[in-house]
């Protein structure tokens, strides 16, 4: 059971990891000479090796190390980095991850995968000196007595110093106890380890990459030195070790008998002691010592499972949710004692809230990067050249959005790839860049988040998307139309325009799901374009699903809830300001003719009306409307409850919310309104 959950906290990490290289790949094949971005590659590759051997994934990590190899050889600069390097690199992180998800997972020829891969970098080896000088390390391993119980195994380390060149492990056992108090889960011995390699210094420390204080790694560079004789002696020998004074030397060689003898039977050394640097003396010729010390940067972060954290914003938003009702009954009994402890517990409940909503909040960056693979592989199989340029990375999004949000973007950006950017041909002919561009930014609109994928491509043709708009009956011929609004039926089911079908896209599917994805995401969908410019696609969602800022209002005496972040203005509706020439319902307000919805009518409520009604303006999509209602409540910090099946398919209600009095307010979905209400009366939305 243990076992299974060190495989699950690794899986974890080993996605977050290889999602890390895929990026730092991406970038290195623009920056080819970055030697942070090389290291960056080698130390995810290092690290999913390490973890995958800890757990007992040998299969993971035998894999990764031939990978790691090639790696080492980038990052020494035996090799250049190309394109052949980059995408054997991607297939091989794509092969892990298989491994990874699919524990069955097996790739068909091992051997002969690393053979091509090799095959592919043989042009870029830069002249190697088959002649480089090793240079011999001595290396003082010392565990920390628990460190087993980090999943960390020693000796597997000392194995892999050895695998860099010759080498010769000495054990130190002086630190077992005896068996009376011998336990058997603590490390007690350590290690002295000389190496002779090729390999960089820096291949040493990485092995260790692991390991922290208490524990301690010394690693000494010992070179030769041809202007001095070799050291030969055991006494000079101790003395550089550190196992011995030059005065306790001095004193032993004055004795006339063999110096091991003499410092054992003075105690200055065990018998133990002068038996390893005897050993040592064989192995080194003439060095000279050089400490490399490195500090490990600390980590402020921790993880969490996202099933705690969900639970953590529910009982947050019960606690939100008794806040009101304890706020009523405080003004109910006109305690004004009373209120201001409850004020101020809502002032702490909203601190509360917002530091719990934050902890679900994820950059939208992790997303973005997803896609420069997507980008890369599908341009270069078209034959087109195209950068994909990302603004706004840092800017956060619940995770359940983020987590939703991906498909539709593959959705829009394979459209963008396959229909939006021309071939270089065509671009040259036009008097673009060869190069097209798609552009992926993100930034806060209110409580909101705009998403916009823009392409620098030939634009959408308005006569193509008119004529399959006749056909299809969705527009009459003759019709007039704004050009959003025919836009707009790209996304309708089934349309497309292509007059071909490719295995990116073009079958006609894809579109009308991104919309209904979003949708369901309690978002918009909003496009605009210039033929022979660029398309652009703006998705507009809510920075969280769970708890949002409202307006109450009351139709007929129920209650209900209008996001806060779609609301422009309340107004009274007056006699005035109503356009009668129209024949429908019309106001207007700040010099302009908007629209406006009677929900009574629209719901059928029955009972007296009030005399003074009242509108509130909200703003949809590029729209603005009204919304009549009996009356404006306030401000209301509300909990959105998902409906029952039952009533999923009332299209216009979005969730319900639990007031302070106890009773439930429906939450208006205002997307959702407005298009229900524009196909059964035919309301323009617009000028």
């Amino acid at each position: 059971m243990e076992d299974d959950n060190f495989i699950k906290i690794f899986k974890e990490e080993a996605l977050e990891l290889l999602g890390h290289l895929e990026d730092s790949l991406l970038e290195l094949e623009s920056s080819p000479d970055d030697e942070d971005l090389i290291s960056a590659v080698f130390r995810v590759m290092h690290t999913v090796k390490g973890s995958a051997g800890m757990v007992g994934l040998d299969l993971i990590s035998k894999f990764t190390h031939e990978v790691e190899s090639i790696l080492e050889s980038v990052r020494s600069g035996d090799i250049k980095v190309s394109k052949g390097f980059i995408d054997y690199t991607l297939r091989s992180r794509d092969i892990i991850l298989s491994m990874i998800n699919d524990p069955e997972y097996r790739i068909d020829d091992q051997e002969a995968f690393f053979v091509d891969f090799k095959n592919a970098l043989n042009e870029n080896y830069i002249s190697p000196d088959d002649n480089k000088e090793s240079i011999t390390y001595r290396v003082i391993f010392k565990p920390e007595p628990k460190m087993f119980f980090t999943g960390t195994n020693p000796l597997m380390m000392v194995h892999e110093v050895l695998e860099l060149g010759d080498g010769l492990v000495i054990p130190y056992y002086e630190k077992i106890p005896k068996l009376s108090n011998l336990n058997t889960e603590e490390c007690y011995v350590y290690w002295e380890i000389y190496i002779t390699t090729q390999k960089s210094v820096n291949k040493i420390h990485d092995i260790f990459i692991f390991v922290d204080a208490p524990s301690e790694v010394t690693i000494e560079e010992w070179e030769l030195n041809s202007e001095e004789p070799i050291p030969e002696k055991l006494g000079d020998l101790l003395v550089k070790r550190g196992s011995l004074k030059k005065e306790e030397l001095d004193k032993a060689l004055k004795e006339q008998h063999k110096l091991g003898e003499i410092l054992v039977k003075e105690s200055m050394l065990s018998e133990h002691e002068i038996k390893n640097a005897l050993k040592a003396q064989t192995y080194i010729n003439k060095t000279k010592t050089k400490k490399i010390e490195a500090a490990a940067p600390a980590n402020d972060s921790i993880r969490i499972n996202s099933n705690k954290l969900d639970s953590l914003i529910d009982l947050v938003g019960e606690i939100v949710t008794i806040y009101a009702q304890m706020l009523q009954l405080s003004h109910d009994t006109n305690d004004s004692k009373l209120i201001s402890i409850i004020e101020r517990f809502g002032l702490l409940t909203e601190e509360l809230r917002d530091n719990s909503m934050s902890m679900r909040m994820l950059p939208i960056g992790s997303t973005f990067s997803r896609f420069r693979r997507l980008v890369r592989d599908l341009s270069s199989e078209l034959g087109k050249k195209i950068e994909l340029v990302t603004e706004g990375a840092e800017t956060e999004l619940d995770k359940n959005v983020i987590e939703q949000l991906h498909d539709p973007l593959v959705h829009i950006i394979r459209n963008c790839i396959d229909h939006g950017i021309e071939s270089p041909t065509v671009r040259k002919a036009n008097g673009k860049d060869e190069t097209g561009t798609i552009k992926l930014s993100a930034i806060h609109a209110g409580a909101s988040v705009q998403i916009v994928i823009q392409d620098d491509g030939g634009g959408l043709n308005r006569e193509k998307i008119r004529s399959k708009g006749i056909a299809r009956g969705l527009i009459r011929d003759g019709e007039e139309i704004l050009d959003d609004d025919l836009f707009n039926l790209i996304f309708a089911p089934g349309f497309s325009t292509a007059a071909s079908i490719t295995n990116v896209s073009g079958r006609g599917v894809g579109l009308d799901v991104v919309k209904k994805q979003i949708e369901e995401l309690k978002g918009s969908v909003a496009i605009t374009s210039e033929e022979g410019k660029y398309t652009r696609i703006t998705l507009t969602l809510p920075i969280t699903l769970a708890i949002i800022e409202g307006l109450l209002v009351n139709i007929g005496g129920d209650s209900y809830v209008i996001p806060l972040s779609t609301v422009e203005a309340c107004v009274e509706l007056k006699e005035e300001n109503k356009d009668h020439k129209s024949g429908k319902n019309v106001i207007t307000f700040r010099e302009k003719l908007v629209p406006y919805i009677d929900l009574r009518t629209f719901f059928e409520v029955e009972g007296r009306r009030r005399d003074i009604e009242q509108i509130v303006i909200v703003n949809s999509n590029s729209s603005q409307i009204g919304l009549l209602v009996d009356n404006v409540i306030g401000g209301n910090q509300t909990v959105i409850k998902s409906l029952g099946s039952m009533y999923r398919h009332i299209k216009e209600i979005s969730g319900a919310a639990i007031l302070g009095d106890g009773s439930v307010a429906l939450v208006f979905d205002i997307e959702q309104l407005v298009r229900v209400v524009q196909d059964f009366e035919e309301i323009s939305v617009g000028n």
